[in-house]
């Protein structure tokens, strides 16, 4: 059996693939291979599996680029909500908005002010074009109604190193790159972007806390080719919610930032439907297209 991840081996991505892969080849008695498809934003590896035959051997770790995507790209060979059966939620991630420790913010109610008041001063780097530590930042624009430039980096790595050095004033970064830096004291977290605190960082506020109905994260779940047999999906989405409840597969997901996303197949069909649809949005009114 087959996990098909649509990035590089070594990522969150891929890490959670061969947690539950592993999870997983116990419960069911069959080994999991995990097999890295990186490209075009996940959609490589996500189109062998829409092509795969639907008999449970082929999965994909679908996630939040799968949701972006579908407005990002003007022409792909498939429809993931069509194509792609909901099996089950796995984890979802928070990103935290992070400044120089010496940028005159301290609060998002600030950061708001401080752009409104400096119209075109405040450089914001991402992880690249269409990821989400880019679209979360325009929906930040979009819903504050503040102004700032996009400079996309291939990855989160260099845009916080650009940070660090003052190149640009904010990156939207995943916790889990951004919380060494903070404990250190050489970034200053102004808020998280899910709805609910992250544990990682304790005592730090939601950007909804400040700017109502604003939520952002990563998540990651597993599909399944369209017209796989409800019996397998079920049985999957049965083996992998146990996974879930499992103390250390919590605190394995915990150590990567993240908090489980347990449920059942149409749970994840309506995240997935929604979250599809917010990008959507988000996408048009940047006028966001892909590298």
């Amino acid at each position: 059996m087959r996990i098909i991840v649509g990035f590089a081996a070594g990522g969150s991505a891929d890490i959670l693939a061969r947690l539950m892969g592993q999870w997983l080849s116990e419960r069911l008695g069959q080994p999991f291979v995990i097999e890295n498809r990186p490209g075009a934003g996940s959609n490589i590896g996500t189109e062998a599996v829409v092509r795969a035959p639907p008999d449970g051997y082929t999965l994909l770790l679908a996630s939040s680029a799968n949701a972006i995507a579908a407005s990002l790209y003007d022409r792909l060979n498939f429809d993931f909500i069509r194509d792609i059966a909901p099996v089950a939620g796995i984890s979802r991630y928070s990103n935290v908005i992070v400044v120089h420790p010496s940028f005159p913010v301290k609060t998002v109610s600030a950061f708001i002010a401080y752009a409104k008041a400096n119209p075109g001063k405040i450089n914001m780097g991402s992880g690249g074009n269409g990821g989400v530590s880019h679209v979360s930042g325009e929906l930040f624009k979009l819903m504050a109604g503040i102004s700032m430039l996009h400079v996309p980096y291939r990855g989160t790595a260099p845009a916080l190193t650009e940070l660090l050095g003052g190149q640009v004033q904010v990156v939207f970064a995943d916790v889990s790159s951004a919380v060494e830096h903070i404990r250190a004291g050489k970034l200053r977290p102004l808020a998280v972007t899910t709805a609910l605190r992250s544990e990682a960082l304790p005592g730090i506020p939601t950007v909804a806390e400040s700017v109502p109905g604003y939520e952002a994260s990563t998540w990651q779940g597993i599909g399944a080719p369209k017209n796989t047999p409800v019996e397998i999906v079920d049985k999957l989405n049965k083996e992998i919610n146990a996974g879930l409840a499992d103390p250390n597969m919590k605190a394995r997901l915990a150590d990567l930032g993240g908090t489980v996303l347990a449920g059942s197949p149409a749970d994840f069909g309506k995240l997935i439907a929604e979250e599809t649809e917010k990008w959507g949005k988000v996408v048009k009114f940047s006028g966001a297209k892909a590298d």
